[in-house]
């Protein structure tokens, strides 16, 4: 299974995505999209496949979107995507890509639903919350 993840390492749920994914035995392609930065064309195909909206994949915590006036809900799609662009920051994270669909996993056991098989339990966040229980059954 082909698996790309858009990934910003200084987030806590993309590392848990990322770590979920490689306990389960993948590999996935990780794309550090603060560096790649990111195409319109690229935003607007993930946002249509994730059934997404520039509003709701918009970070609003950790980034200039509020400095930016970006949260005003008068904002439209077009400015929200300029501004993705300009800073990346601001797409919300991570975005994962699988044969089975594209979702914003946040939380990060949203993964789960896009992997053909899971950790082996019992399987722990970096944090210590319990993901999989010893049975291989998602908790929460």
């Amino acid at each position: 299974m082909n698996i790309v993840i858009h990934h910003n390492p200084d987030c806590g749920t993309s590392r848990n995505v990322i770590a979920t994914v490689e306990a389960a035995g993948y590999k996935p392609t990780i794309i550090e999209y603060l560096k790649t930065g990111w195409t319109r064309p690229q935003l607007l195909a993930l946002f249509a496949a994730a059934g997404l909206t520039p509003r709701s994949a918009l970070q609003v915590s950790k980034s200039p979107a509020e400095a930016l006036g970006l949260t005003d809900p008068d904002v439209s799609d077009e400015k929200l995507l300029d501004a993705m662009l300009e800073h990346p920051i601001l797409v919300n994270r991570p975005i994962v890509c699988t044969s089975k669909g594209i979702k914003l996993c946040r939380p990060s056991e949203e993964v789960l639903d896009l992997i053909e098989r899971w950790p082996a339990g019992p399987f722990f966040k970096e944090h210590g919350e319990l993901l999989i229980d010893t049975e291989g059954k998602r908790v929460g």
